[in-house]
């Protein structure tokens, strides 16, 4: 549904003229009120504060998402090593540079002091952590179904790494 111009206008004017009325008033700071200079030195640190505590917070999140991911990943590739035994060496490098990864996502968490926790990578037919591997393959009928699990696999690992890219990108601007 439409909202009419007529209603947008409204609101723009009503969103506007509480700033018009306050263009002339003259503001605290360069009014020399010791009170108000107080009130805004120390909301500005408490703001800092608060700025920090959520971006320690996005670290801690992000970076835990990113090594499970790479851990779920690195099982799931073993099962494309499986799916594509003609593409061994280069699926065995994706897994090697997911581990390698998933190592200094690991790394730079302790020495941010964020919460680890380390689990075990050897598997369990029970076990629910993402190390666990992707399960058993399902029997495909085809070399060709085999392909095209694979390219599943490999096609969902390459959005999971632009995502993560994208999540370290914006943590370095923080």
């Amino acid at each position: 549904a439409a909202v009419p111009a007529g209603t947008l206008a409204l609101l723009g004017t009503l969103l506007w003229a509480p700033w018009w009325a306050l263009d002339g008033a003259p503001l605290g700071e360069l009014s020399g009120d010791q009170d108000f200079q107080l009130f805004l030195h120390k909301n500005l640190e408490f703001t800092r504060k608060i700025k920090g505590d959520v971006a320690a917070l996005q670290r801690e999140s992000c970076f835990s998402q990113i090594r499970d991911g790479l851990r779920t990943y690195h099982g799931s590739l073993a099962a494309v090593l499986e799916l594509l035994p003609g593409h061994s060496r280069l699926v065995e490098t994706l897994q090697l540079d997911a581990a390698n990864l998933s190592s200094n996502i690991q790394q730079q968490m302790e020495d941010l002091g964020l919460a680890t926790v380390t689990y075990p990578t050897a598997t369990h037919p029970t076990a629910t952590h993402p190390t666990a591997g992707p399960g058993p393959l399902p029997a495909f009928s085809s070399r060709f179904h085999h392909q095209v699990g694979g390219f599943f696999i490999l096609a969902n690992f390459q959005r999971f790494l632009e995502t993560a890219y994208r999540a370290l990108r914006h943590l370095a601007r923080l």
